[in-house]
């Protein structure tokens, strides 16, 4: 089944790694390059980055009316960031994938629909 995994920031994991050295914060991609490495044969689609939510631009339809407004789909602190897709048995399996995502703090697991 497919799934698609959304990686959500957090302020706080933001001012994290803004606080590393650019050594660290290397380590740190590092450590999400070789996610990806490993889980290479679920994944389908490696999706990428996401440029940051200050460039979103949301489309809202509402009765026949699009209604277009810069920023996030939501107003808050956590922002999805980047996105993959995935090829797994069932949810059990795609949860103890995203349990080994050594970044943001949040992701987000969603079903694809059936087209």
């Amino acid at each position: 089944m497919k799934y698609v995994l959304m990686f959500i920031e957090t302020e706080e994991y933001l001012k994290e790694l803004d606080a590393m050295t650019p050594g660290e914060r290397e380590q740190a991609y590092q450590r999400v390059y070789q996610w990806f490495d490993d889980h290479r044969d679920k994944i389908t689609d490696r999706g990428n980055r996401l440029q940051g939510a200050e460039t979103a631009t949301t489309v809202r339809l509402d009765g026949g009316v699009a209604m277009t407004t810069d920023g996030p789909f939501i107003e808050g602190k956590e922002v999805v960031s980047g996105f993959t897709e995935i090829d797994v048995a069932d949810l059990d399996e795609a949860l103890r994938m995203v349990k080994t995502w050594p970044a943001c703090p949040v992701v987000e697991i969603r079903p694809v629909a059936e087209m």
